[in-house]
């Protein structure tokens, strides 16, 4: 005998935005632009004296940018009233072990005017909606810090 089981049809994906970007020549002398041109950055190696910044601070600004909408979003969500914007402090290391790069991340978060549990409920709640942390989740070590 068999039995028929209703299998959920997944949810329909829908690509909100799709970011477009050139690089040539990488870290070393490169530069990068995006299609839209609202970004144009020259490249340099961390800790250079040359004119230009580097993955990793693209990387903390990006992630912290979209951390903190996504605190705003769980906020609405949690009928929470948040002061100001909140502010956000992201660091990326570049890290050799050996011969073998990684990258490990530290947000630290500032909430002021909320209590710490509230806070503390928000970035995790953050933490799993951000796409961001999402990505990073299992692949580097990152810590999310209240300020």
């Amino acid at each position: 005998m068999q039995i028929a089981k209703e299998i959920a049809a997944p949810p329909a994906e829908k690509v909100v935005y799709t970011a477009r970007t050139h690089t040539t020549g990488g870290r070393e002398n490169g530069t990068s632009r995006s299609s839209d041109g609202h970004l144009e950055v020259k490249l340099a190696v961390p800790g250079s004296t040359r004119v230009g910044t580097n993955p990793e601070q693209l990387f903390a600004a990006g992630w912290s940018a979209c951390f903190a909408s996504a605190i705003g979003v769980v906020a609405r969500t949690m009928k929470i009233a948040m002061p100001a914007d909140p502010v956000i402090d992201a660091e990326v290391d570049l890290v050799l072990t050996g011969r073998e790069y990684t990258i490990r991340a530290r947000l630290d978060v500032s909430l002021p005017g909320l209590s710490r549990e509230v806070a503390e409920a928000l970035l995790e709640a953050a933490d799993q909606t951000c796409p961001y942390s999402k990505a990073t989740r299992g692949n580097i070590d990152v810590a999310i810090n209240l300020v």
